[in-house]
């Protein structure tokens, strides 16, 4: 991967953690419900992120779509190890949140990745056909 590549790479990832991780950490333990506290706004950030790393085929569609996912998923582990260090009793059930985590982070990078990777296509269609 090119340099100028990994950068956007990392960029997108990191704003995809802040975006849906922040809203995310403000919320207090005890009232989280897994998966309605990932529902925000901060999603169309990571479904942005996925369609436009495909989009401007900075990375493929699968790769695009799993670190979107990831970056979803970090930021409820994140919570998960800051939490468990000040009350090691208060994410039991962690490998759960990660996993529903992962889910809403998929379907949410998924479908980004789809846009984008269709709109790289036709731009590309539509460049060729302008050649012809």
């Amino acid at each position: 991967m090119k340099r100028g590549k990994s950068f956007w790479l990392r960029l997108s990832l990191l704003a995809s953690f802040l975006a849906v991780g922040i809203p995310y950490w403000l919320v207090p333990y005890n009232t989280i419900k897994l998966p309605y506290a990932l529902l925000h706004p901060g999603l169309f950030v990571a479904a942005a992120a996925a369609l436009l790393l495909c989009m401007y085929r900075l990375a493929s569609f699968w790769r695009s779509t799993g670190m979107v996912t990831l970056s979803v998923g970090a930021s409820v582990f994140a919570r998960v190890l800051v939490d468990g260090m000040r009350d090691p009793t208060s994410h039991n059930l962690w490998p759960f949140e990660v996993v529903i985590a992962l889910v809403v982070g998929f379907a949410c990078a998924l479908p980004g990745a789809i846009v984008g990777s269709l709109i790289a296509r036709w731009v590309i269609n539509r460049s060729g056909d302008a050649q012809s």
